[in-house]
């Protein structure tokens, strides 16, 4: 998680209202959703399908814009399907299947921006595989997916609005207190839950609040020691570290102009070795030379006496 990934979020969060207005869907600014729209986004869902293929062409639309925007980081998908979950639930379900069924078959099973292929990347081949990867948060709790959702736009303000320059740490802490409140509740749930998936998530969203605790710890706030902690016994067991702050300092500048000094050096010293060996195997060959010369003169200085 970055400033970056979170302005996105933010962007829709903002312009694609996450309350009904006379009982519908409401864009307020469409400029970035137009392209996705069928039918000029006249129908519910056809608001929320631009919405979700926003946020896949943004974090996972090619290789180039995975690496760069999402820094590599997989799990942005999760966030993706909280927002995609949240805004469905807003709408009672029709009868004999659920809004999140009928999205899926509708949208996401055989919709052509879906199920294209998409080259060069290992961890996906499609945004389908991606929904499907991730397809627990369909069944999930209403009640639970409001939390989540909170929860993630609690943590995209922290990051969207800290200005390291000029911090407001006062507002920055009430952000984290706030997403702490929210994080305390999911634990509880979670603890009545033996979903691992569910924990996954608490470990993804534990995480990036704390990569920005990290992130910002050596900024000048003299309040900034005073800033929540998640107790390790909320964390969930096996917990795996997210590599979003290895993808970031890999993709930082000084990192890449230390992987191209590594590469000079690496290279020179290749090529040393290379004519090492060969001066090596020059020197033996003229050694042979010399050896085969003194023993012509030998033969010739016993055959003269």
């Amino acid at each position: 998680m970055n400033k970056q990934v979170c302005s996105n979020f933010i962007y829709v969060m903002t312009n694609f209202t996450d309350k009904l207005s006379n009982g519908d869907y409401q864009i307020k600014d469409a400029s970035h959703f137009k392209e996705y729209c069928i039918h000029d986004c006249s129908h519910g869902l056809e608001k929320i399908n631009a919405g979700c293929l926003y946020f896949f062409n943004e974090f996972f639309k090619n290789s180039s814009v995975f690496e760069s925007v999402a820094k590599s980081n997989i799990n942005i998908v999760e966030y993706i399907m909280i927002w995609l979950i949240y805004m469905l639930n807003l709408k009672n379900n029709a009868p004999g299947i659920t809004n999140q069924q009928h999205f899926y078959d509708t949208y996401i099973k055989t919709g052509e921006k879906y199920i294209n292929n998409i080259p060069n990347i290992s961890e996906y081949s499609s945004y389908k595989e991606l929904v499907d990867k991730n397809n627990y948060f369909l069944s999930m709790d209403k009640s639970i997916i409001s939390k989540l959702y909170d929860a993630l736009k609690s943590l995209c303000n922290m990051y969207n609005e800290f200005n390291a320059n000029t911090p407001d740490c006062t507002k920055c802490l009430e952000k984290a207190n706030e997403f702490i409140k929210i994080y305390d509740e999911l634990n509880k749930d979670s603890n009545r839950s033996d979903n691992s998936s569910y924990r996954q998530v608490l470990c993804t969203l534990s995480n990036d609040y704390n990569n920005f605790k990290n992130k910002y710890s050596d900024v000048n706030c003299s309040n900034s020691s005073s800033f929540p902690t998640i107790e390790k016994e909320k964390i969930p067991v096996n917990c795996s570290e997210q590599t979003v702050q290895i993808s970031e300092v890999a993709s930082s500048p000084i990192a890449n102009k230390l992987i191209i000094v590594l590469s000079i050096f690496g290279a020179i010293a290749f090529f040393l070795g290379i004519s090492y060996k060969y001066s090596l195997f020059g020197f033996r060959k003229r050694f042979k030379k010399q050896q085969i010369r003194e023993k012509i003169k030998n033969i010739r200085k016993r055959m003269n006496h």
